[in-house]
This record gives structure tokens, C-alpha cells and sequence, in this order.
């Protein structure tokens, strides 16, 4: 039984064989319409559990198409719906039943404790769709989606960031260790990626450069990414930090700083940290980056099955 719960911990031998499963199943499926299971039905019979305590449009849809395509079923829950939400069931107890009637578990949280008590209690895969420290399945296919349009490994790549430190932020500075490649983030100093999320790049002996220079960052890019600088749950100032972040807006100028061929991407929603031009431009590729997270994800749930071949 393998969970999925943040990149660091995960062998990258194993994060490239999901990668090129993803690859195979993507293009046999070019045929097929929505709902169509895949040859052989790899997961027929088997039930994920979805568990949202945070907002979901992506995440949510997907994972749903994932185990479809696969030949399973999903069931959606709302914490609040169980009596856990309601602080009358422990987690132990609550895993037990899930262990009982399911064959995985997805879980959206705000807590990264509670992900390592359910994975400490359920007997079946834990798979991470969100906590406040990692967003594991989102960075993974957008690892995917990098090599899909560049055509050649990420390591070869100069990835940017340009934006807020955050559960994506720090899931690919997790990648860039896993398949090294150079990753430059710009945000303002306030911002910057904490310091146990650098030990732990420090103590692997890799290196991430970090600007407090939008344009410094994007220079040489061949991809810039971003998020959304106000996040739902964001308990800040907003028009404040909006204001922190002004001179890092992705705008034309800034992708002027990268490479000719350099391309957008962002893991939406999206906010005003992007202009509408760059957005819808030609170099944005955010609605296949959107897209890709179905076959990551199919092939993420296999990996956690013990189908991966």
C-alpha cells in the first residue's frame, strides 16, 4: 500500500513512473468520450472516498473523472455531513469505517495533521488533494504538463515562480529537488518560502534562488508559473497584501524578461496577480494544465492501488 501525501517522501523513480504512465494513458483515450472506462478497467469494483474541507472546482472534478475512467466508483463527502465535522468521532474511528467500506481515501484539508493521524489509522492509501504545506497531485501534473508542451525533461528547464510562498510554491521547490531542475521564485521579502522548506532543500544539496526582482526571477525562464495571491481563506489584509505584490504582476513586460518560447501556467483560480493579456495569451497554457490533472491523477490512483505496471 503506497499513500500520496507530499512529494518529498515519494522516490522520484516513482514520481517519473506515474508521469509516463500518465503519457500512455492520455493518448489512448484520445478516442474516447467522458465516461468511458479504459481498456481493461484497471480499477473496476474499487470505491475512493473524497473528503473536502476546503473549496474544490479542479480538484474535486477531476479525481471524479480519474477513478471513472478507470473502471471505479467515487463517493463525496463534506466534513461537516460526518460526525467527525461535528467533534463527536475521533479520526481513529472515523478511518476505521472508511478503511471498512473504501478502497482509498482522498482527503482536502487545512489541517497537515490531520492527513498524518488518517494516515496513521486508515489501512488503505491516503492520497493529499490539498493541505496548508503541500499540494502534491496539482505539481505533479503540472510537472507533466511542462514536458508535454517543451517536449523534453523539466530537469533541462528553467522553471519561474512569481508570486506568494504557498502549499504550491512549496510542492514544486519539492519537485525541483526530485528532478533537478533550477527554480527561480520572485515575491517580496515578507514572502519568502519558509526556512524549514529551505533546510530541507539544503540538507538534499540542492539550491533554489529566490529574488525579491520580479523581472530578476522570470529572467531566462522557460516557464513562469503562479497562484492566486488572495487565497479564500486568507487571513490577511487583502488589500494590503494586493498592494505587497504590485510590482510583481505578470503582465507582457515581465514575460518580455523570459525567454522567447517561455510559457504561462497556473493553477487557477486566478486573481489579478496575471493581466488578461498574458492570461489568454498565446504562451498560457492554463486550461490544458487544467485538463492534464485528470490523467496524473488516474495514474497517482493506480500508483496507490499497486496497478502501476
Amino acid at each position: 500500500m503506497k499513500h500520496f501525501i507530499n512529494l518529498k517522501d515519494i522516490p522520484v523513480k516513482d514520481l517519473r513512473k506515474i508521469i509516463v504512465d500518465a503519457k500512455k494513458r492520455k493518448n489512448l483515450r484520445k478516442k474516447l468520450s467522458t465516461l468511458e472506462v479504459d481498456k481493461g478497467a484497471p480499477l473496476k469494483g474499487k470505491l475512493l472516498i473524497q473528503m473536502f474541507e476546503k473549496s474544490s472546482l479542479r480538484t474535486r472534478l477531476s479525481f471524479y473523472l480519474a477513478i471513472r475512467q478507470l473502471g471505479g466508483e467515487t463517493l463525496t463527502l463534506r466534513s461537516n455531513e460526518l460526525h467527525l465535522g461535528q467533534g463527536g468521532e475521533s479520526i481513529a474511528d472515523t478511518a476505521k469505517i472508511l478503511s471498512t467500506y473504501g478502497d482509498g481515501f482522498m482527503l482536502r484539508t487545512d489541517s497537515d495533521k490531520k492527513v498524518k493521524n488518517f494516515k496513521e489509522h486508515l489501512s488503505i492509501p491516503v492520497i493529499n488533494g490539498l493541505s496548508p504545506s503541500s499540494h502534491p497531485t496539482q505539481v505533479l501534473s503540472d510537472v507533466f504538463t511542462v514536458e508535454e508542451i517543451k517536449k523534453k525533461s523539466i530537469s533541462k528547464l528553467n522553471i519561474s515562480w512569481i508570486g506568494d510562498s504557498n502549499n504550491v510554491l512549496d510542492s514544486l521547490i519539492a519537485a525541483s529537488v526530485k528532478f533537478s531542475f533550477k527554480l527561480s521564485i520572485g515575491c517580496p521579502k515578507k514572502f519568502e518560502p519558509g526556512k524549514q522548506v529551505r533546510d530541507w532543500v539544503n540538507k538534499n544539496n540542492k539550491k533554489i534562488f529566490i529574488y525579491n526582482d520580479a523581472k530578476k526571477a522570470a529572467k531566462g525562464a522557460d516557464v513562469i508559473f503562479s497562484d492566486k495571491v488572495i487565497s479564500l481563506n486568507d487571513k490577511v489584509n487583502k488589500k494590503k497584501k494586493i498592494e505587497q505584490f504590485k510590482k510583481f504582476n505578470i503582465n507582457q513586460k515581465l514575460m518580455n524578461s523570459a525567454k522567447k518560447d517561455c510559457i504561462f501556467l497556473h493553477c487557477l483560480p486566478r486573481g489579478s496577480e496575471v493581466s488578461e493579456e498574458v492570461f489568454l495569451g498565446k504562451k498560457s497554457h492554463v486550461w490544458q494544465q487544467a485538463l492534464n490533472r485528470v490523467h496524473v491523477q488516474k495514474s497517482i490512483l493506480l500508483y496507490c492501488f499497486g496497478k502501476l505496471r
